[in-house]
C-alpha cells in the first residue's frame, strides 16, 4: 500500500545530523564503473530508490553487485549486453548514462528513454552531438536511444550550446574508451561532475579541468578496479540548511562541504539567516529567528543557484516579509509544488518560469500531494513550518533522492512519521 509522511508543524529543529553522500554523483559513478577491467568499491552511496535501480540495470547487463548498506561493489567482468530495456530504463532519469559508458565499452548502445521526474522539458540532443563528435551514429526510433561505433571512437573537441550537466557527464564517459584526446568545451561545473573524473582517474583515466568549463580526457587508458568514496550530497545538505532557517532552529550539518553551498548560503544571510562554517572543513551551521526577508532568486547552473533548491526555498519565501520572485531558468515546469503550498494558505502567482510569492504569516497544514522529488522536499519544509498536520503523498517521489529524510527530521526535533495511506 501506499504510504505518506505526516508532519504535526511548529516544532524548532535543533541539534546535529550527518548528510548522506551525493545521489546526483552516485548516479554518474556507478555506469562508470563499467569502464574497469577489474571490481570497483563505491563506498558513501546514498541509499535511496535510484542507486538500487542502477544496481539493476547493471545486473541486466551481466554484472556482479553487491549492494550492503552505503557500499556497492561492481564487478563488470561479465557483462556481455548493451541494451537497457524500457522497464528498467524508465526507472531513473540517470539511465541514460549506460548510453556512454556502454558505447565505451561496447561500440553500441540502445537504452530505453529515460523517466524521472517530470520538471520540464530534458533534451538530449548535447549528448547526441558529443556522442557524433566522437564518431558514433546515433538514432532515437520508438523510445529507444541506439548509438553506434562499430570502428571505435575517436577523441574531439566538443562544445556544448550549453553547460548541460547530462551531456557533460556522457560525453566524458564514452571519451575515457576513445582513441586519442578529446576536449568539451562551456561544460557543466557542477560537484558531481567534478566527483565522476576523479572516480575515473583513480580507475586509471586522465581527466583535466573538472569543474572548470573545459574538460580535457585523454582516452584510451586501461583501467583497473579502486575503491572510491562519493562526495556529499549537496541538496540534501542545502534541504537541510532550509528546514533549520524555516523552522527558527540551530542546526549543525556534518558532512557539508561549504563551498558546495556558497549560492544558498548568500541567500539565506540576505534573508537574516545565520550561517557559518562548522567546526573542521565539512560542516555548517544554520541559525535563525524566524524574521526573514524575502530575497529574489535565479536559477543557474553552478556555482549559480541550484535548482534542485529552488522548490524547497519557495517554501521557505512563503512567510518571509514582502514579495520574492523567483526565476525559473532551468526547467520549465518546477513551480507545480506552489499549487500545494497555496492549499496550506501561500500567496503566489506563476507566470511561466516565474513565481511571484507574497510572504504570509502563516501556514497551516492540510493534505498535499508531491509532484517530484524537489517538491516532495519542498512540501516537507512547508509542512514542518505550518500550524497542525500536514500529510504529504507521493512519498515515493521523496524516497528516489533522500536517504530516510523523516529519520533525520526527528532526530532534530521534529514531530513525523510515515504512515500507510489507508485511503
Amino acid at each position: 500500500m501506499a504510504e505518506i509522511l505526516r508532519i504535526y508543524g511548529g516544532h524548532r529543529l535543533e541539534g546535529t545530523v550527518v548528510v548522506n553522500g551525493g545521489k546526483n554523483a552516485a548516479l554518474a559513478i556507478i555506469p562508470a564503473a563499467l569502464l574497469s577491467s577489474e571490481p570497483c568499491t563505491i563506498e558513501n552511496l546514498p541509499q535511496v530508490r535510484d542507486t538500487e535501480a542502477l544496481a539493476d540495470i547493471l545486473r541486466e547487463l551481466g554484472a556482479k553487485v553487491s549492494l550492503k548498506g552505503s557500499t556497492m561493489t561492481i564487478d563488470p567482468r561479465g557483462v556481455n549486453c548493451s541494451t537497457v530495456p524500457e522497464e528498467l530504463a524508465c526507472r531513473l532519469r540517470a539511465s541514460y548514462y549506460f548510453v556512454g559508458a556502454l558505447l565505451a565499452c561496447f561500440g553500441r548502445a540502445d537504452v530505453s528513454y529515460p523517466g524521472g521526474c517530470a520538471i520540464g522539458n530534458r533534451p538530449i540532443d548535447q549528448h547526441i552531438k558529443g556522442f557524433e563528435a566522437l564518431g558514433a551514429k546515433v538514432s532515437t526510433d520508438r523510445g529507444v536511444i541506439s548509438a553506434r561505433a562499430e570502428g571505435g571512437l575517436s577523441g574531439a573537441e566538443i562544445y556544448l550550446d550549453m553547460p548541460s550537466v547530462g551531456a557533460t557527464i556522457n560525453i566524458m564517459l564514452a571519451a575515457t574508451r576513445a582513441q586519442g584526446n578529446t576536449t568539451i568545451v562551456n561544460a557543466g561545473k557542477e560537484p558531481h561532475i567534478v566527483d565522476l573524473a576523479n572516480f575515473i582517474n583513480a580507475m586509471g583515466g586522465q581527466v583535466k579541468g573538472a569543474g572548470t568549463d573545459t574538460i580535457r580526457i585523454r582516452g584510451g587508458r586501461p583501467m583497473h578496479g579502486c575503491t572510491y568514496a562519493v562526495i556529499p550530497d549537496q541538496i540534501e545538505s542545502g534541504t537541510l540548511m532550509i528546514a533549520a532557517a524555516a523552522t527558527h532552529g540551530d542546526v549543525l550539518i556534518r558532512g557539508a562541504l561549504p563551498t558546495h553551498m556558497e549560492a544558498l548560503t548568500a541567500k539565506l544571510l540576505e534573508m537574516g539567516a545565520r550561517v557559518d562554517e562548522g567546526v573542521g572543513e565539512d560542516s555548517i551551521r544554520v541559525r535563525s529567528d524566524g524574521n526573514h526577508r524575502h530575497v529574489n532568486i535565479k536559477t543557474l547552473p553552478y556555482p549559480g543557484f541550484p535548482t534542485d533548491l529552488q522548490q524547497p526555498m519557495s517554501a521557505l519565501l512563503s512567510t518571509a516579509r514582502g514579495t520574492s520572485i523567483i526565476n525559473e531558468t532551468i526547467f520549465e515546469m518546477r513551480h507545480k509544488h506552489l499549487e500545494e503550498i497555496r492549499r496550506m494558505g501561500g500567496i503566489s502567482q506563476v507566470n511561466e518560469r516565474i513565481a511571484i510569492i507574497e510572504g504570509v504569516p502563516k501556514l497551516t497544514g492540510c493534505s498535499v500531494t508531491a509532484s517530484d522529488l524537489r517538491a516532495g522536499a519542498a512540501l516537507v519544509v512547508a509542512g514542518l513550518m505550518a500550524e497542525g498536520v500536514t500529510d504529504i503523498h507521493n512519498v515515493q517521489f521523496i524516497d528516489r533522492g533522500y536517504e530516510h529524510l523523516e529519520k533525520k527530521l526527528r532526530s532534530l526535533g521534529a514531530k513525523i512519521e510515515r504512515i500507510t495511506d489507508e485511503g
